[in-house]
């Protein structure tokens, strides 16, 4: 095989390596970096145009690449933990590949940096939330009575409502937000989930993955929590409906009390205008057993 075909055959595979890129996505992650000698990089914006360049050229060769959220402090934890050299970008590369294998990425493909960094934060926060809902599911250990254990039996029950709550929903575009406090911070996780004309339900595993234990959460622990349903569709109006969290289920909300959650701002207590062509009304019947508290732990 001649120099030229091996020059070939290299660029071929190049193309099949996935990278991943650890971003410092703000001004002070950034400067905490920049203690290390070996970090090239003095100025945050330039960081992030040289960032997206890269970005380009690999797109243009065809390479795949993914963002993940490189956060200085855990960069530091896993530093000490494994004995490796901060100062050092063999070591920055094993952390890079650590959050990739473990953390939350996103894939760049082509958007804007501007555009992917708030989608790369959001997907952080989502995964921080989700891990923080599944220890303390798991911290609340068997059921004194039965024995059952308390957070896996709340996960199934939650994703047995979850399940009805898609089912009953109109056809269209559905969002739905659950946010449980009580913990030491309020919990708040979204799901998109759109159906289309043939009746499937389309989401995202990982999204309802992190609902699904929130929601579970609330009902384990009997923390003040709701849930509340959007649906959108072409040619009729909004609908907005939802649920309070209560022990082992939900509790249908009137549609008064969703117009009120709706029309108040939640920091000032002010009331806000209703939006215009938006349908605020009691939730579907979920079945028999919606507010059934079943055996209590």
């Amino acid at each position: 095989m001649s120099h030229t075909d091996h020059q070939i055959m290299r660029r071929v595979l190049r193309r099949e390596i996935v990278g991943t890129l650890g971003l410092l996505t703000d001004e002070q992650d950034f400067r905490a970096m920049r203690r290390y000698r070996t970090f090239a990089f003095d100025d945050h914006s330039a960081y992030l145009q040289q960032v997206e360049a890269l970005l380009r050229i690999r797109a243009a060769h065809g390479n795949h690449t993914t963002l993940a959220l490189f956060d200085p402090a855990e960069y530091a934890e896993f530093c000490a933990g494994t004995g490796l050299e901060p100062d050092a970008p063999a070591s920055r590369a094993r952390f890079t590949a650590e959050i990739a294998a473990t953390g939350a990425t996103v894939p760049y493909e082509g958007q804007n940096l501007a555009d992917l960094v708030p989608s790369l934060v959001d997907a952080a926060v989502r995964q921080a939330t989700w891990e923080y809902a599944t220890q303390l599911l798991a911290r609340l250990g068997p059921c004194a009575t039965c024995g059952e254990d308390i957070g896996r039996a709340a996960f199934t029950r939650a994703s047995d409502l979850l399940v009805r709550i898609l089912d009953t929903a109109p056809t269209g575009d559905r969002h739905l937000v659950c946010s449980v406090s009580g913990t030491e911070e309020t919990l708040m996780s979204v799901l998109h989930a759109d159906r289309d004309t043939e009746g499937i339900t389309q989401l995202d595993e990982t999204e309802a993955l992190e609902f699904t234990t929130v929601l579970a959460l609330g009902i384990a622990t009997s923390s003040p929590g709701g849930l509340v349903m959007r649906t959108s569709a072409p040619g009729t109006a909004d609908r907005i409906y939802g649920w309070r969290v209560r022990h082992n289920g939900l509790e249908p909300l009137t549609a008064g009390e969703v117009f009120d959650a709706y029309c108040t701002d939640v920091e000032s207590g002010d009331l806000i205008s209703p939006e215009s062509g938006v349908d605020y009304s009691v939730p579907p019947d979920l079945g028999d057993d919606e507010r059934t508290p079943g055996h209590h732990h």
